[in-house]
């Protein structure tokens, strides 16, 4: 998400760094840099305009401060500046006074419209409130069974009336039954075309002015672009929408929706679409988004993630566990399944500040190789082994036997054995504060057992790159002469 965007704004910062103050000449170099990034990301013409004087505006009237470099100083005002544009704060799904609250799906064909509204009611489940599903779509073949099926899979009740029935009427009859079951929530899926057409606008009016929906959200593909924005716009303009859902968002590298949208059409982005399956829907954050624009991770996201996963108590065992040196192979094989279900590898590793611009994709993919090949030879090892790594340090016949039974090497195995009891030492003493992490929780520490502290090939001398802007913890000027700062052995200055 966004990868070409932030490569490019990197070009833009490289035009301040290393300069004493910020000046018309060195702004006007780096805003060449941002005004390519953003037309390459396919943001709209007058978005970039607009967006790229507020920038040179901001940050030839911007105060200089005292410990704070140019370039930091510059991604911060461009960072505020994103943030702006798309909406300053997330903007919530309205809730009717009286239930159920009424939702209203639209779009075209092929933007993944009926596996949002799945999405978007798993996501109301778990914040306790009880959907209803209603199938509108009786032109699209197999649309209703689409949504049938999606629904018998999160377990949500689903309404139709057959292909036969009109739409209109499916909708009144589904928001009714909504009505008297008690559901909290009723989410129409709608029939999408191929195009914008005077017929599907006249059914989406009809239905509409039939069921006064709460909310009307358009699910536009993010990897559009600024024709997103467009779409938005036109279906705004002609029956009304509350907000956009972008879906595709995982497959999207640039970022002109995102960017686009909110000022083009005025209408929020509510929720972004992140992935194929069912759960993989997000509410829409600006300033998180900007700061992953930026490569400065997502904290709070990723902390979610981990909520929704992190059984609490389980979470505690784990950590003593840690603290008294018995975190064992099923421990682990526990933490790489929490860590699958957050979502993929690369995905988690961005929303780490800094972690973005240290691993590369190659890195990423020999990280989920070695994640595999060490599943496949915890897989070989008996229950007693898993328990207590211990017994195959000791014997070689154990490590020789794993090795056979998972298709890996002696070697392999080996070092795999060596490594999990180093870092379940490291993680001893970690956990007990003796190496500036005290207190430091089973998510915060999950072992590497591929050597180092590092699991993509380094030898754990982890230090993210400065990230920024002023109050963003690594970020700050230039240390003080004199001024001690001892690295802690092994990870640097986290």
């Amino acid at each position: 998400m966004f990868d070409a965007l932030a490569d490019r704004l990197e070009q833009a910062w490289k035009k301040v760094r290393g300069q004493d103050k910020i000046s018309e000449s060195n702004v006007k170099d780096a805003l060449r840099e941002v005004r390519r990034a953003l037309l390459e990301a396919d943001v709209n013409l007058q978005v970039i305009k607009d967006f790229v004087a507020e920038v040179e505006q901001n940050a030839l009237g911007a105060e200089v401060v005292a410990g704070v470099r140019p370039d930091q100083q510059f991604i911060e005002i461009v960072y505020n500046e994103l943030v702006k544009v798309m909406g300053d704060a997330n903007v919530p799904l309205a809730e009717a006074e009286t239930a159920p609250t009424i939702v209203l799906m639209a779009g075209l064909q092929g933007t993944g419209k009926t596996t949002a509204t799945a999405k978007l009611a798993l996501h109301l489940r778990k914040e306790d409130k009880k959907a209803l599903l209603v199938a509108t779509d009786v032109y699209r073949p197999a649309a209703i069974d689409q949504l049938i099926a999606l629904g018998k899979q999160i377990n949500i009740p689903v309404f139709d009336l057959g292909k036969d029935a009109d739409p209109v009427e499916i909708a009144r009859q589904g928001v009714e039954k909504a009505r008297a079951d008690g559901f909290d929530v009723v989410i129409v899926d709608t029939a999408g075309r191929l195009q914008i057409d005077e017929s599907m606008m006249g059914e989406l009016k009809r239905i509409k002015d039939t069921i006064q929906p709460h909310e009307t959200l358009l699910v536009v593909d993010a990897m559009t672009g600024q024709e997103a924005a467009n779409l938005t716009r036109t279906f705004h303009e002609q029956i009304g929408v509350t907000g956009a859902i972008l879906t595709k968002m995982d497959g999207d590298t640039r970022g002109g929706a995102a960017l686009s949208v909110r000022r083009i059409s005025g209408q929020p982005i509510k929720f972004i679409g992140i992935g194929e399956k069912v759960d993989a829907l997000q509410p829409f954050y600006p300033d998180r988004m900007a700061s992953r624009i930026l490569g400065m991770g997502d904290v709070l996201t990723l902390v979610e993630k981990a909520r929704e996963e992190v059984d609490m108590a389980e979470a505690e065992k784990m950590q003593e566990k840690i603290l008294s040196a018995k975190f064992d192979f099923s421990d682990f094989l526990k933490q790489t399944r929490l860590l699958k279900n957050m979502g993929s590898l690369g995905g988690v590793m961005k929303l780490i500040p800094g972690m973005g611009k240290m691993v590369n994709e190659e890195q990423l993919a020999k990280g989920e190789e070695q994640l595999k090949k060490a599943e496949a030879m915890i897989g070989s090892m008996t229950v007693e082994e898993r328990k207590n790594p211990d017994l195959l340090a000791n014997s070689p016949s154990r490590r020789k036997r794993i090795a056979k039974g998972s298709g890996h090497s002696d070697k392999e195995v080996s070092e795999l054995v060596t490594n999990f009891q180093r870092m379940r030492s490291l993680m001893q003493q970690m956990g007990s504060g003796q190496m500036g992490f005290p207190g430091m929780g089973p998510m915060g520490g999950m072992p590497n057992p591929f050597g180092g502290g590092n699991p993509f090939g380094g030898t754990g001398g982890m230090r993210p790159p400065q990230p920024g802007f002023r109050g963003y913890q690594g970020g700050g000027g230039k240390k003080k002469k004199g001024g001690k700062d001892k690295k802690k052995k092994g990870f640097g200055n986290l």
